[in-house]
Order: structure tokens, then sequence, then C-alpha cells
């Protein structure tokens, strides 16, 4: 072969798409940020993306702004590709925040779905890497295709259901408890 041709091995990475952070996506799209305004009234940032304005305490930002250091400037961060804000106090000092902890703060029902079967996707490659079974006793006993099998295992793919991942899991011998209890109240 010479040395303009690819290996096989090279061929697989170079084709794949680049994807985005997969915490930062919603079903399968990234959320970015339109624009981004300081609110010193109710003491927040009021993002506005895709999916509507969500509020950002300054009390969760670091470098906090406070009623003696507010906020001089904010705007889209565009090295971050329109994923977060930039921010400047007026002390001169700047801080960052990221869309993944403006849609963690805000309880985005999507954006948990989307973490849980990202969560269990990464259990279920683990348990897949480790097991006794074959790839091809496990496609058999899923009923589905080697194809399939593939997308179910892509970490990136959220078109697939929890459905099919807690499947995988049984299979694999895997118990999986869903544990709901009430969240711990902060003190003020």
């Amino acid at each position: 072969m010479g040395s303009r041709q690819w290996q096989s091995h090279e061929r697989v990475s170079a084709v794949k798409r680049h994807r985005t952070d997969p915490a930062t996506t919603v079903r399968g799209y990234a959320v970015k940020a339109r624009a981004v305004t300081a609110n010193n009234r109710k003491k927040a940032f009021e993002v506005n993306t895709s999916r509507g304005t969500l509020v950002f305490p300054y009390t969760k930002a670091d470098p906090q702004p406070t009623p003696e250091d507010k906020v001089a400037r904010v705007y889209v961060d565009t090295e971050l590709a329109r994923e977060g804000f930039t921010y400047v106090l007026q002390s001169g000092k700047e801080g960052t925040v990221h869309i993944e902890q403006v849609l963690e703060y805000n309880q985005d029902p999507h954006y948990l779905r989307d973490l849980l079967l990202y969560r269990l996707t990464l259990e279920a490659q683990r348990r897949v890497a480790t097991s006794p079974l074959s790839k091809r006793e496990l496609i058999r006993r899923l009923g589905t295709s080697a194809t399939q099998f593939y997308r179910l295992l892509d970490q990136a793919n959220y078109r697939k259901s929890v459905d099919q991942i807690l499947a995988l899991l049984q299979i694999l011998d895997c118990d999986v408890d869903l544990v709901v209890r009430e969240r711990k109240s902060k003190a003020a």
C-alpha cells in the first residue's frame, strides 16, 4: 500500500462524523444559546435557547456577582460554539457558564432523559465488553439485527428507548433499580 492510501483501521475513524458533546444535546440536537442577559432584579442570567428562556442564578456562577461587584458585560461565547456564555464583572473577573449547567439547574426533562440514557448506554458497553456471551448471541436474544445492536451501544444515538437498553442489561444478567427519593433541601 502506498503512503496516500488509508489502512482499514484509519478509514473507520476518518469517516465518523463530528459529534457534539452528548451531555449538551437534547434528542440528539445540540442546545445553543441564542442570547443572554443579566437580570440584576432577579439576580439571575436569562438564557434564550431554542427550548425557550432558561434562568441561571448568580449564586450558581463562579465567580459570583454581588451587589458590590455587578455584571458589567455578558455575551454568548462563540468559542464554546454558542453552547455557553461568558460574563465579566465590574472588578474585571471573568466567568463562563456552559449550557449543560443551565439545563441541569432547570431540570429539563429531555436533558435528564438523555443523561439517563447516556449513563445506561455506557454501563451496557462495559457489560458487553466483559460478558461471556458473544455479540451474536446477544443479538439473537434481543431479537434484533446487528446494525440495530450497534446503534443500541452507540452513546451518541438518542433515538433508542430506555426499554431497549434495559432489555440488553437484563440479558447481561443485570438488575437495574430506579430509586426515587425526595431531594434534600439546601440550607439558605
